[in-house]
């Protein structure tokens, strides 16, 4: 694998991409995380994708491990995993080839077609949580603050999702800080969310797909 696209883009961007090897030297690190369904990763450069996908990976194979035996359980915790992954990347080709990478492999491992709502679902799902933006100025292509969907798995079926800002995340960590003015405040008091969403299904997932823009 060429670890560079172009020297133009490394002259512009400093773009290089990690190679697979030092992809899971560095995931091996915080191997129990990377195989947690439900833990959550930023890449705030993710590129195409590197480390992403090999989080996927490892959060699948855990949904095998626990879940294979039950098709409806598998299905839900796979999305769910998917869910976790978060990523802002400020070249176009760079964050649609993400998007791509992360829905083929998620498709192959629950044998999806295009047609399947599950399909359409995690396609949702990836729109929202890989941005085309810059992580420094914490702003999407539009200029617009970065804001992520958090999303759980309520069971039977059921997704909440909450939005949050990325700056405002990013703040309150530091106000959270032990020797912050803000320590004593609970995380309830700092980490509130833009918008909260009703529950909703992989068919209603489904349906946004299809009318999102």
């Amino acid at each position: 694998m060429s670890l560079v696209k172009s020297k133009q883009r490394v002259a512009d961007h400093g773009e290089v991409f990690t190679p697979a090897w030092m992809v899971e030297a560095m995931l091996d690190l915080v191997k129990g995380e990377t195989e947690r369904i439900d833990s959550r990763f930023l890449e705030p450069a993710c590129g195409s994708g590197n480390f992403l996908v090999q989080i996927l990976r490892r959060k699948l194979a855990a949904v095998e491990l626990k879940y294979g035996k039950s098709d409806f359980e598998k299905r839900h915790f796979a999305l769910h995993g998917l869910m976790c992954i978060y990523g802002v990347e400020l070249l176009p080709d760079n964050i649609a080839e993400c998007r791509d990478n992360l829905l083929e492999i998620f498709a192959q491992y629950l044998g999806l077609d295009e047609d399947d709502d599950l399909h359409r679902a995690a396609n949702f799902v990836l729109a929202r949580n890989l941005v085309h933006g810059d992580a420094l100025t914490m702003q999407d292509s539009d200029k617009q603050p970065i804001t992520f969907a958090e999303w759980g798995y309520l069971g039977k079926g059921k997704f909440q999702r909450r939005d949050f800002r990325f700056d405002v995340l990013t703040h309150s960590s530091a106000f959270s800080a032990e020797d912050s003015l803000f320590a004593h405040l609970g995380k309830h008091e700092i980490f509130t969310p833009a918008r909260t969403w009703p529950p909703v299904t992989v068919a209603e997932l489904a349906r946004m797909q299809e009318e999102s823009p």
